[in-house]
């Protein structure tokens, strides 16, 4: 099986220019059935979609499930002649109930599971979900580096990790001459900046790693469907999104709402359009539920930014002058 290309840091742009949407797949097995996650999946990658993104744990909150319901979808998807060259996969470990944590034991043993469910002998980007503060760091880097050199995964990659917690990573890497992260996920997006800015992304600028901001709508807030009295908490993902109602955070939505209208798309694809214009950006990860809600997100392909554009979002997104 020859592996497609992948960029190693975001410095490596492997195939050329990258598409802004990464799909998330969060909601296949929960709230997504394998039959239209089939139809969501054909429909990204017949787009120009290339990182499918998933983790072990997935979806293991549901009454009945296990964990690894969705990679058992997308493996099934995957078994189909052609698509796993088609596509970069991106999983994560530590958070399945059957191998918590970040031990050596725990990451080859939710490695296995994964590549199993997944049917393929090898993990694009392999993520630890959650840093462990139990597990000695030394140990978690060590052994995902043990994986790439079996050839189990191209790169291991950290999500959720504080500044602090990722330089020290990369460190002993160095240190130990073994594979350092190539990747990162982080909360990022038009309403959730300083976070990120201001304590990851100077460690990623310097190292060139690869971001693929997650949380990129705001639990659906930059979608423009929570504007005042227009949107309502009926469920966790809706309170969650009005959490994000400030006269700032509406004012983002204006801006968005403003430059969809005026391309035709919806406003999260300029959303997602805006993360992908970020410097070591490689897709913004959103989830869909249906093949329509997609090719909303798709649009995100054909958005293009004046610079009166850009310079809006960063006036009522950026931080006070």
């Amino acid at each position: 099986m020859t592996p497609p290309s992948v960029p190693a840091t975001a410095d490596d742009p492997a195939d050329g220019p990258v598409f802004p949407l990464a799909l998330g797949t969060n909601v296949f097995g929960w709230t997504v059935g394998a039959p239209t996650a089939f139809e969501v999946l054909d429909v990204f990658v017949g787009d120009g979609g290339r990182i499918i993104d998933t983790a072990d744990v997935y979806s293991a909150w549901l009454p009945g499930n296990v964990g690894g319901e969705s990679e058992t979808i997308i493996g099934r998807w995957i078994a189909r002649p052609g698509n796993r060259e088609r596509v970069l996969l991106s999983t994560k470990c530590g958070q399945h109930p059957d191998a918590p944590g970040l031990t050596r034991t725990s990451i080859r043993t939710a490695v296995d599971a994964s590549l199993r469910r997944l049917r393929t002998d090898y993990i694009d980007y392999y993520f630890t979900h959650f840093d462990d503060d139990e597990t000695p760091l030394d140990e978690t880097v060590a052994a995902l580096s043990e994986l790439v050199d079996e050839g189990k995964i191209r790169y291991p990659a950290a999500s959720n990790y504080t500044g602090a917690r990722l330089r020290q990573a990369l460190a002993i890497a160095d240190r130990d001459g073994l594979h350092r992260f190539a990747a990162v996920q982080a909360a990022y997006n038009l309403v959730r900046r300083t976070d990120y800015e201001n304590d990851v992304q100077p460690i990623v600028d310097h190292f060139g790693l690869a971001v693929l901001p997650h949380s990129s709508l705001a639990s659906g807030f930059l979608t423009g469907k929570y504007r005042g009295d227009s949107g309502r908490g009926d469920s966790p993902r809706g309170n969650r999104a009005l959490s994000y109602v400030t006269p700032k955070n509406l004012g983002i939505v204006e801006v968005l709402v403003e430059i969809a209208d005026r391309q035709r798309v919806v406003p999260g694809a300029v959303a997602i359009a805006w993360l992908a214009t970020r410097q070591n950006v490689v897709g913004a990860l959103a989830s869909a539920r249906t093949t329509i809600q997609l090719e909303g997100l798709l649009e995100s392909a054909g958005v293009e930014f004046s610079e009166h554009d850009l310079a809006a979002l960063e006036a009522v997104s950026g931080p006070p002058a």
